[in-house]
């Protein structure tokens, strides 16, 4: 629509008006501009400033309030009470305005209004974590347990992080390690291993067990990566029965439940069929490898899919024991060690062999299979081992001994797959 002026006087009205119009926005621009500023000097003075050039702004009181409320050189409750107050007046749909008003009642002990403001708080956004989380920590100082717990429940469906939070404040109020995995965490999976990976880095083992076995009821897919922790700490304290009963759970959870392993070998993935490698009971392989590529290989193998290949490049008498598998054992056990291994053109008189050396015990007595080397085909060693009185846990380690003539230096190929220690009855053991 196009406005058509008659005569210049409503022209020069219009003028003066859109002036005015210019003027009054102006002002209100430029004090908005300097209660932005005030408020941003986060200082006692630059707060009270804000809020006299813009007292009708919630935020201004807010801050205001808090200051009061936090400052350690500073502080005074009643005036952070009041400063909250006006916010409240101002905007009382802000849950962080009730909120701040219930703390600041609660720290000066008056109890009744600070309830009332954190139900308000509740009124004003149902549905948000924040406010469940402070009203809940709130009536857990209270001691009101049961109300405490459900609320705390609410904040963390809404937000899985505080999870490990809630579990670790509650359990300080009520021992009962079950009733808190009950009443206060949702059945999520990454709640579960955010509050086991907090309760091992306190020390508290049993408390990240029963976590786990919730963890386990709900039955989730799981990287492995996410066990380690738990497992350290149970191995940590030797607790070796539950660690190995938390890696049999977790390797299915990680979709790794069946690599065609013999049912009754203590030892994961001999025949390196998961990829996994420097995660808990798996093979570890050792960053440096000086002269020997280590590398799976999917086209030669004696069963599966996959084998392990050690190729030598023949510049120097190699001392190898890059190639490691942690076990655990049970004591005075007779066991069977067997795998199955084929080389090409290995040279020199020290070959490839298996060193299984007993850990944690003062039973040591280390057990070396014989060296394997020039060309042969796929052949299976297969040797007897006793677990020592103490013996429960077992290094397993690919070696190559360097050879007594220093200029030695070997050089051709190994293949190792189907690495397997099964328990056998002493009247079943083989001679």
């Amino acid at each position: 629509m196009i406005l058509r002026l008659s005569n210049s006087a409503q022209r020069g009205t219009l003028v003066f008006v859109a002036f005015l119009t210019a003027l009054f926005l102006s002002y209100f621009g430029i004090r908005n501009a300097r209660a932005d500023y005030f408020a941003g000097t986060q200082s006692r003075q630059g707060f009270e400033r804000a809020t006299q050039l813009e007292p009708g702004n919630a935020r201004n009181w807010y801050l205001l309030a808090r200051y009061w409320q936090f400052n350690l050189e500073d502080s005074d409750p009643q005036k952070a009470i009041r400063a909250y107050k006006v916010a409240v007046s101002v905007d009382p749909h802000s849950p962080e305005n009730w909120l701040g008003l219930g703390s600041a009642f609660e720290s000066v002990g008056d109890i009744p209004p600070a309830r009332d403001a954190f139900l308000q708080a509740r009124k004003a956004y149902p549905l948000s974590a924040e406010v469940s989380w402070h009203y809940g920590n709130f009536l857990l100082r209270q001691g009101e347990l049961k109300a405490a717990f459900a609320e705390m429940r609410r904040a963390v469906q809404a937000d899985p992080k505080r999870g490990a939070e809630a579990f670790s404040r509650s359990i300080r109020a009520e021992p009962d390690v079950d009733l808190i995995l009950d009443r206060v965490l949702p059945p999520l999976r990454d709640v579960y291993v955010d509050v086991i990976w907090d309760q091992i880095n306190e020390g508290h083992t049993e408390y990240a067990l029963k976590t786990w076995d919730r963890l386990a009821a709900i039955h989730p897919s799981l990287p492995l990566q996410d066990v380690l922790t738990l497992m350290g700490g149970l191995l940590a304290k030797k607790q070796f029965s539950e660690a190995q009963r938390v890696w049999s759970q977790a390797v299915v959870f990680a979709g790794l439940g069946d690599l065609h392993d013999p049912h009754s070998s203590v030892l994961w993935d001999g025949g390196f069929e998961s990829g996994v490698t420097g995660v808990g009971f798996s093979w570890i392989i050792s960053d440096y490898l000086g002269g020997v590529q280590v590398s799976m290989d999917a086209l030669e193998r004696h069963s599966g899919k996959h084998s392990l290949r050690l190729a030598f490049d023949g510049k120097s008498n190699v001392n190898f024991n890059g190639v490691c598998h942690y076990v655990l054992v049970q004591p005075s056990t007779p066991y069977r060690f067997s795998a199955w291994l084929r080389t090409r053109d290995l040279t020199t008189d020290q070959g490839i062999r298996f060193q299984l050396r007993p850990l944690g015990a003062q039973d040591s007595a280390v057990l070396v299979t014989p060296a394997v080397h020039g060309s042969q085909p796929w052949t299976q060693m297969d040797v007897p081992w006793v677990s020592g009185i103490d013996v429960q846990e077992l290094q397993v380690c690919v070696v190559r001994f360097p050879s007594d003539q220093t200029d030695n230096r070997i050089q051709g190929t190994a293949w190792i797959d189907d690495v397997a220690l099964i328990p056998v009855s002493p009247e079943h053991a083989k001679p």
